[in-house]
Order: C-alpha cells, then sequence, then structure tokens
C-alpha cells in the first residue's frame, strides 16, 4: 500500500490550514512539512511549530522548512525582502517512511515566484488536495474558484474540510456545485489544544476518507 501524501491548501490565509493539517498529521500518524513559511512570530516561531504543539507528533516528523522567510506576506515578496531566491527545485516532495501532510500558503493561486503558483506546484507534485474553507460570509465563491484553479490545473481534489460555525447550505452548495466531497468540519475550538483538536477530528472527519 502506497503511503499517502496529501496538500492542505485553503480558499485564503487564515482560514484555518495550520490547525487542520496538524489534526490531519496527527490523525494519520503522518509527517508534516511546509515547504514555505513567510511570516515568523515575535518568538521567530512558524506554522510548523505549531503544528508541532497541536498534533502530538514526535520533532522528527515535522520536517524542516525549504525556505523560512521572515516577512508575513505572499511568499515571492518575501522572498524578494529576504533577498532570497526561491528554487522550484529545491521543492520537491521530500521522501519520507509513512504519510505526508504538505501545507501551502493562503491560497491556491498565492506566488512562490513571479512565474509559479502553488497551484502550479501542485500540478507538479501530482498528489490529491485537501480544500480548507470557512463556513462564513464569502466562502462560496471563494471555494467554487479555488476548486475551479485547480481542476483547470488537473489537480486532484480529495475533497473539502470546512472550518468553523455549522452552515449546512453553504457546505452542501459547495460541494454540489463544485463535485467535491465534503470531508466534515472543524468548529473553532476555545480552549484550542491537541486533546480537543484530536477529540473534534474525531468526531467530524473520518481517517479512512485520507487513507489510500
Amino acid at each position: 500500500m502506497t503511503a499517502p501524501r496529501i496538500i492542505v491548501t485553503g480558499t485564503d490565509t487564515d482560514v484555518g490550514k495550520t490547525v487542520f493539517a496538524a489534526a490531519l498529521a496527527g490523525a494519520i500518524g503522518g509527517h508534516y512539512w511546509k515547504p514555505v513559511q513567510a511570516g515568523l512570530d515575535a518568538d521567530g516561531a512558524g506554522d510548523a511549530d505549531a503544528v508541532a504543539r497541536l498534533s502530538g507528533l514526535p520533532a522528527e516528523r515535522i520536517l524542516p522548512e525549504a525556505y523560512r522567510l521572515t516577512t508575513a506576506c505572499s511568499p515571492h515578496r518575501a522572498a524578494e525582502i529576504d533577498q532570497v531566491t526561491i528554487d522550484p527545485a529545491s521543492l520537491a516532495l521530500p521522501a519520507v517512511d509513512g504519510p505526508l501532510v504538505i501545507e501551502g500558503a493562503g491560497g491556491v493561486l498565492v506566488p512562490l515566484t513571479r512565474r509559479l503558483t502553488y497551484a502550479d506546484l501542485f500540478r507538479q507534485w501530482r498528489a490529491p488536495v485537501v480544500l480548507v474553507a470557512r463556513t462564513s460570509l464569502g466562502t462560496i465563491n471563494h471555494s467554487l474558484l479555488s476548486l475551479e484553479a485547480l481542476r483547470h490545473r488537473q489537480v486532484p481534489v480529495l475533497g473539502v474540510a470546512f472550518v468553523g460555525e455549522a452552515n449546512p447550505d453553504s457546505e452542501a452548495t459547495i460541494a454540489a456545485m463544485g463535485d467535491a466531497r465534503h470531508l466534515g468540519r472543524l468548529p473553532h475550538l476555545d480552549p484550542l489544544d491537541r486533546a480537543s483538536l484530536a477529540a473534534a477530528f474525531r468526531a467530524s472527519f473520518a481517517v479512512a476518507d485520507f487513507l489510500p
């Protein structure tokens, strides 16, 4: 059986990709990799640090970024500010023993360079994508546009994972009009910690949907 490589992307920034990626990686006992981190907090931490805290994965399964950039903006611009050149050849999927969860940045058409978007990179990787979408106002448009952009590039779509309060009509509309599987929904969690996230994922998602 081939271990899955699953890409987690979103309709926009701050939709819950990192939290979902942490939950998924923990649930399937995978490795986690964010190829480009653009923006660090005051302590110099990035999304990989949040995943390490929330997923319960051992440290060796949190893979180092190919690029770790300072400014919280689109990776192409963050790289320019840091005077770094992002080489697409350095963004090949790492070889790991077991499942791998890869997290993108922002939405599917966020540029890595002035010639390459994340969606272009997803096409090269040939791995299925989970689209993370808010349940709040505007999500139908953003989700359908994102699905259209992925399919235009022949990127396989595993389904849509929603984050937020239940919005049954919007969720069903996106699944139907986007011809995409509704994988489940993570509610906003307070507190958000390893235990609450694992429990919410188990209650809302079927691990079998993510495995070959």
